[in-house]
């Protein structure tokens, strides 16, 4: 999976490779990448309070010329969340990419284009030879299960202890639905867009905590929904709640 992708370093020291890279990597058009990151860029702002960097790579041309082509320079968090939007194998590639540059840990001069942007970068030859790299498919998709997995885990890890909805039900003996209503009677939660949330009442009351579930639509795009799941001190608070209004 050899790429010939520069190692570029931004102003603040932290690697970066390019929407160019991206569309190298994964096979798709640098129009689409283009597309994929300015669709993304409004969320990631929102949280971020930072839009994405842009840079400019040099091309050179056949008649001996050349043209500056405006590209995203994203950094490893950037770049695997927009990789979140792609299927298994892209994003795989993606994050073993960054795998094999975190490993070589140098910065190497690439051919046939030069950089100029704020991110300006003091590149050397690697004298290193480049690790082995996963190649088929089936190890692409291992590998990126096992790191998605383990991304999972490591967002989720605020929740562990919780409690699910079901659970709770099931400890009172009822059903998840009429627990459900019975919160939202409580003014303890209500529902949007298809999800429940702890009302402006019981936020900070330590009661209950968000959980990621992923999934894939039909169409293979990668879907990320959050539930809530409640502590210990929540579930003994619903219960006694509970048992003095039934």
């Amino acid at each position: 999976m050899g790429t010939g992708i520069t190692k570029l370093f931004n102003e603040n020291g932290e690697q970066i490779i390019t929407s160019l890279d991206i569309a190298k990597l994964t096979g798709k058009e640098h129009r689409n990448v283009l597309r994929d990151i300015r669709n993304m860029e409004p969320a990631w702002e929102k949280l971020h309070q930072l839009k994405f960097e842009q840079m400019q790579i040099r091309e050179n041309l056949p008649n001996n010329g050349y043209r500056l082509r405006t590209v995203y320079a994203l950094t490893k968090l950037e770049c695997l969340y927009i990789a979140t939007k792609y299927d298994d194998v892209s994003r795989a590639k993606l994050v073993l990419r960054w795998e094999e540059l975190e490993r070589a840990n140098v910065r190497t001069q690439g051919t046939g284009t030069s950089v100029t942007s704020r991110a300006t970068s003091q590149m050397s030859q690697s004298p290193c030879a480049s690790p082995k790299l996963l190649t088929t498919e089936r190890e692409i998709l291992r590998k990126g299960d096992e790191i998605r997995r383990g991304q999972i885990e490591k967002e989720n890890a605020p929740a562990d202890g919780c409690f699910t909805i079901s659970e709770v039900a099931e400890m009172l003996k009822t059903s998840v639905k009429e627990l459900n209503q019975f919160l939202v009677k409580q003014d303890i939660q209500f529902r949007r867009d298809g999800r429940y949330y702890l009302t402006p009442k019981y936020e900070g009351s330590g009661f209950a905590k968000e959980r990621a579930f992923h999934y894939f639509s039909l169409e293979g795009e990668k879907k990320e929904r959050f539930y809530l799941v409640w502590t210990p001190e929540g579930m003994e608070f619903i219960r006694h709640l509970y048992y003095l209004n039934n």
